[in-house]
């Protein structure tokens, strides 16, 4: 389990392909489930101002709605500019039906189901 646990969202509200936006401890955080596992990553774009669950999901790569930036949800990695800077990711487990998450940053370990 995740250290400090900050959230937890119901696995149904999550299902594959998509994405959930959340509050936890004071940050804003984005849930994302692909095929290769669920990850949770700042949910505030490091280049301009903008919430990337209202963005795109596509595979692995988060692209922010406002410039077009993208990162790689398994690590928080940018894919794509303008971004320069990576997201950071945050730990998350499933317990029965729900997905928790930690809101303190943490190295990226993806969860397959």
């Amino acid at each position: 389990m995740p250290a400090e646990i900050a959230v937890t969202i119901a696995l149904a509200d999550v299902p594959e392909g998509t994405m959930h936006g959340c509050a936890a401890g004071g940050r804003e955080i984005v849930v994302c489930r692909t095929k290769h596992g669920i990850y949770a990553l700042d949910n505030i774009c490091t280049h301009a101002y903008a919430r990337l669950s209202e963005g795109r999901l596509r595979g692995t790569r988060l692209i922010c709605p406002l410039h077009g930036a993208s990162f790689d949800v398994r690590d928080g990695r940018v894919l794509g500019a303008p971004a320069t800077r990576p997201l950071a990711t945050h730990s998350v487990s499933v317990v029965g039906d729900r997905i928790e998450i930690s809101a303190a940053p943490a190295d990226p370990k993806p969860l397959a189901l």
